[in-house]
C-alpha cells in the first residue's frame, strides 16, 4: 500500500469539512484542534478559539475515556482536526474516530486553506496543551 492509498482509506471514513463549514461548526460549538508544530503556528498564525495539541499527545487528550483528556471532550463532541494543508489531520481524525469520537473529522486544506478563505487568523505561537 502506498501513502496515498493509506490517506484515501482514512478519508473514506471521514465527513471532511471545508473552511466555511468548519467556521460554521465552530460557531455552533465544535472544537478545532490544531496539530501543527509550534513553529508553524508561530510563523503563520492560529485560528481563534482553536486548541493546539501536539500530534504526539492527541489521542491521550481527546480519547473520551482517558483521564488525561481535555475537559470539554466527550464522546459526542464535534472535533475538527487541522494541520498545515489537510493531510496529517485526515490520519489523526481517523484515529480519533477509532477511539470513540465518532464525529471527528478534519479541515480540507488545513490551516492554509482556512487562511486563504479569508477566515479569522490571529498571531500564533501559543504552547500546545501539555
Amino acid at each position: 500500500m502506498t501513502v496515498d492509498e493509506y490517506l484515501d482509506q482514512a478519508r473514506a471514513e471521514l465527513d471532511r469539512v471545508d473552511p466555511a463549514e468548519a467556521k460554521r461548526l465552530q460557531d455552533e460549538g465544535a472544537l478545532l484542534v490544531d496539530i501543527r508544530p509550534i513553529a508553524n503556528r508561530a510563523e503563520e498564525g492560529e485560528i481563534p478559539g482553536s486548541v493546539p495539541v501536539e500530534r504526539i499527545h492527541l489521542e491521550w487528550r481527546l480519547d473520551p475515556a482517558s483521564p488525561n483528556r481535555l475537559p470539554e471532550v466527550e464522546a459526542d463532541t464535534k472535533v475538527i482536526v487541522l494541520c498545515n494543508e489537510g493531510y496529517a489531520s485526515s490520519l489523526a481524525a481517523r484515529d480519533l474516530r477509532r477511539l470513540g469520537l465518532t464525529t471527528a473529522t478534519d479541515l480540507v486544506g488545513g490551516f492554509r486553506g482556512w487562511a486563504e478563505a479569508g477566515l479569522p487568523v490571529v498571531a500564533g505561537g501559543r504552547p500546545a496543551v501539555p
